[in-house]
């Protein structure tokens, strides 16, 4: 009796130490996509994972000034074009590429990479940008739990939007004729 007793104890404390989360283990952030569809049908998806605040001070400490973030958490943000688009005065033919950002405390960086397929850190490097765009950036008026990417369509234009903490930071994105 006494070793069936130490035996069962010896199993529920083992799976109860398993079912605690360590420290080691990071939880993902959720998928998340966003998608601006032109007149003509043609479509930009972008593809990320949304991590949350969780009570922690996002830009400057989290994420922080210039250096360049993969724009959301986990995977590489992916960004997919079936248009040939305009953005911040460049041209970016319609295709695979990744985002990531370098934010500053006065202003925010898109960049491009022609490089796909990698986990969000570490970034390739600026021999893989296709492009670097300066963004908008805006304070939100109240604190965003969730980072958040979205888009505004108009006519033959769709701003991008990235939203997270109390920071907007966007841009004009404008299908190229």
């Amino acid at each position: 009796m006494r070793k069936t007793s130490a035996f069962r104890f010896v199993i529920l404390f083992g799976l109860t130490v398993l079912a605690i989360p360590s420290k080691s283990q990071e939880v993902l952030s959720p998928p998340a996509k966003a998608a601006c569809k032109f007149a003509d049908g043609k479509t930009i998806t972008v593809a990320y994972s949304s991590p949350r605040m969780r009570g922690r001070k996002i830009f400057s400490d989290l994420v922080p000034f210039g250096e360049v973030w993969r724009t959301g958490a986990d995977n590489a943000t992916s960004f997919v074009t079936k248009a040939d688009l305009i953005a911040g005065g460049k041209n970016i033919p319609a295709g695979s590429y990744t985002l990531f950002t370098l934010p500053t405390q006065s202003k925010w960086i898109l960049i491009i990479s022609k490089q796909t397929g990698e986990w969000g850190i570490p970034y390739p490097g600026e021999k893989f940008d296709f492009a670097r765009m300066e963004m908008k950036v805006s304070r939100l008026t109240s604190p965003l739990e969730k980072f958040t990417i979205s888009f505004d369509q108009a006519g033959t234009s769709c701003t991008m939007k990235l939203d997270w903490e109390t920071t907007r930071a966007s841009i004009d994105i404008a299908e190229k004729k």
